[in-house]
C-alpha cells in the first residue's frame, strides 16, 4: 500500500508540474514552413504595434557545434529554431508606471520551432510571471494581443 501511495503521489506531481509548465508557455502548432510563420507572426505583431527589435536563428547558431556535440547535438531532430525579440513602448510604459519590477518582462520573446513536420510558436505567459502584480491587468492585455497575433499568423 505505501508503494501504491508513493507511486500515485509522484504521479500526481509529475501530472502537476507538466500541467503548470504546459500552462505557462503558449503554444501554437500548424503544418507551414518555420520561415512563413516565423515572417507572419513578425508581420502580426508589427500589426499590432510591437516590433521586433532582434532576430536570433538559434538553429543555425548551433548548427556549427554538430560535429562537437556528436550524439548530443540536437536529439529532438528539430527542423529549426528561430526566435524573436519584440516590444510595445506603450505596454511598457503602462507596466512601468505600475510595477516596475515587470520590466523584467521588456522586450518580450517568442521562439519558433519546427519539429515532426510542424512549426510551433512558444510564448511564456507574461499574465503567469506576473500573477501577484499590481500591473496583472496590462500583462494579460499584452498576453492577449500577441496571442492574437500568433493565432492569426498560425490560421
Amino acid at each position: 500500500m505505501i508503494k501504491f501511495t508513493t507511486l500515485l503521489i509522484s504521479s500526481f506531481l509529475l501530472i502537476s508540474s507538466v500541467y503548470a509548465s504546459e500552462t505557462s508557455i503558449y503554444k501554437k502548432s500548424a503544418v507551414i514552413p518555420l520561415d512563413e510563420a516565423f515572417n507572419s507572426v513578425y508581420l502580426e505583431l508589427e500589426e499590432r504595434n510591437f516590433y521586433v527589435v532582434f532576430e536570433a536563428n538559434i538553429g543555425k547558431n548551433i548548427a556549427r557545434f554538430k560535429e562537437k556535440w556528436a550524439e548530443d547535438y540536437n536529439t529532438n531532430k528539430l527542423g529549426g529554431i528561430r526566435s524573436m525579440v519584440f516590444c510595445n513602448g506603450w505596454f511598457a510604459n503602462k507596466v512601468s508606471n505600475i510595477d516596475p519590477t515587470m520590466l523584467a518582462l521588456c522586450p518580450l520573446r517568442l521562439t519558433v520551432i519546427e519539429h515532426s513536420g510542424q512549426t510551433h510558436i512558444l510564448f511564456v505567459k507574461p499574465s503567469i510571471v506576473g500573477k501577484d502584480s499590481p500591473a496583472l491587468d496590462v500583462l494579460n492585455n499584452i498576453e492577449k494581443t500577441v496571442i492574437e497575433a500568433i493565432n492569426a499568423a498560425m490560421e
